[in-house]
């Protein structure tokens, strides 16, 4: 197996709350949901990129992210579950489907949300991503992704494995995909197909007319608990049904359905063998509970609440603590024309040598986001023992400096999540790097700033100055440096 399976389209926060109903508004006869829990995950295309995962293949997502909290939350669950993200920027908010349940029932779903504009241009490396694919889904929802010109350029040269998602409100495929999977009321609606006549003729008609129109090698009507459909090549349309019967949580069968497929065309399946897998895949997911069964566990559970530091307004410019604060910077300076630049680390103590660096990062661009390790990234990384000052007190000495504009934190043990959703034009490094016998230092983030065209620096320390060397002369003379965790 060679190659990375790509899925591009649009991704979306979904989000699951469960609660109880034990009475009604008292001005108003509708139902009042306690709730009890809740679970984020990725939706759309994201969610289609869980599944490919799930299947044992690298992937990759090329997909838009807002400079929002729900882009920062999504570039979080989708880097924790292994998909490597090539993030478009989106003009606008991340789209939001929340789902309000009780005993297992659906009661409301409430949408929010969504692009207030095209989403940006693919870069050199997201194009070099969908030339090396060796299977590439479309999963398109209507929100701008799929009708990028230079992402249809790429796709339509691209001799990968394509499978199309479509959806009503998206454009039609690029010519040449080797399988559309449309569901019957997309297939209906987009071929404009009469609904009159038995259910399979119906189908039938409407995969044909789309198979001419977008001249692809084979459209597969997806029937719901009864199969799918394939058209293909010649008069005769071939029935692939269900293995099993079962009623359940349907959301997110198609995005199984359609990623199965592509799992197996990249392995070298024929199509119909790909819509055969599909179905098989599709009729486990619901039987077996469907989504909130079927996403792996570190995304599908309510994360604890993290410590969240008091926001600090410096020089009348508003909070600088959170990714609300970070993305309003981000989004001010890219309007503007500007240069963003962020830097990361722990922070324990800080020193002259800190600010030195920080100092000169800041002179680099036109905006400065520093991603500060967590309480819990720090004592993974350095040991029980640290850090020595909590991270709500390390953010607010970050956001008083007047070189920082905004700071983020993040629990993991890298920064790639952060990075991922903030996509700097620069990112900066303080201190020696092995160069590797060569002039280009070894950043561990270089090759993910590649991904949006950012470049990685390297400053250098003050000589003499580290929090380590801090701490070890601060307990050899028996003086303990002030920190709240102690």
């Amino acid at each position: 197996m060679t190659g990375r399976l790509v899925v591009l389209g649009d991704t979306l926060l979904d989000r699951d709350v469960e609660g109880m109903v034990n009475r009604l508004c008292p001005d108003s006869p509708v139902p009042v949901l306690d709730e009890s829990n809740h679970v984020d995950r990725p939706g759309g295309a994201g969610l289609a990129a869980l599944f490919a995962v799930d299947q044992g293949f690298e992937v990759v997502l090329v997909t838009a992210l807002a400079d929002d909290a729900g882009g920062a939350r999504l570039s979080t669950l989708l880097t924790a579950a292994g998909v490597q993200v090539y993030a478009l920027p989106l003009p606008g908010s991340t789209p939001e489907k929340i789902r309000l349940r009780t005993r297992g029932r659906m009661l409301l779903r409430y949408d929010r949300g969504g692009p207030a504009g095209a989403p940006g241009e693919p870069t050199e490396a997201v194009l070099e991503v969908l030339a090396e694919a060796a299977a590439i889904l479309v999963s398109d929802y209507g929100r701008g992704v799929a009708r990028q010109p230079g992402l249809r350029s790429a796709l339509a040269a691209t001799r990968a494995p394509v499978v199309w998602d479509p959806h009503p409100r998206g454009p039609g495929a690029v010519p040449g995909v080797w399988l559309a999977t449309p569901n019957e009321t997309e297939a209906r609606e987009l071929s404009g197909t009469a609904t009159s006549g038995p259910r399979l003729d119906v189908a039938a008609r409407g995969a044909q007319g789309l198979r001419q129109r977008w001249r692809a090698r084979a459209v597969a009507v997806t029937l719901g608990g009864e199969g799918a459909l394939l058209c293909h090549a010649g008069e005769t349309p071939l029935v692939v049904p269900a293995p099993t019967s079962a009623d359940g949580d349907t959301c997110g069968a198609g995005d199984r359905f359609a990623a199965a497929a592509t799992v197996a065309l990249a392995r070298g399946a024929l199509v119909s063998e790909a819509v055969q897998h599909g179905v098989a895949e599709a009729s486990r997911y619901v039987a077996g509970g469907g989504v909130a069964a079927a996403v792996p566990a570190p995304v599908a559970v309510t994360p604890p609440a993290p410590e969240v530091a008091v926001a600090v307004p410096v020089n009348g410019r508003g909070e600088r603590i959170g990714v609300a604060a970070a993305g309003a910077v981000v989004t001010r300076v890219r309007a503007a024309g500007g240069t963003v630049v962020a830097t990361g680390g722990c922070f324990d103590l800080l020193h002259a040598g800190h600010v030195a660096t920080l100092e000169a990062a800041r002179r680099l661009g036109d905006c400065l986001v520093v991603c500060l390790n967590s309480d819990v990234s720090v004592a993974n990384l350095k040991g029980p023992d640290r850090p020595l000052v909590r991270q709500a007190d390390r953010s607010r000495l970050l956001a008083a400096l007047g070189c920082v504009d905004a700071v983020v934190v993040f629990d993991e043990s890298t920064p790639h999540a952060a990075l991922s959703w903030l996509r700097p034009d620069i990112w900066v490094k303080g201190g020696d790097y092995d160069t590797g016998g060569g002039d280009e230092p070894r950043l561990p983030e270089a090759e993910l700033l590649h991904r949006w065209g950012g470049q990685t620096v390297v400053v250098p320390y003050l000589d003499g100055r580290s929090t380590t060397s801090m701490i070890d002369a601060a307990r050899t003379t028996g003086r303990q440096p002030v920190g709240e965790s102690r």
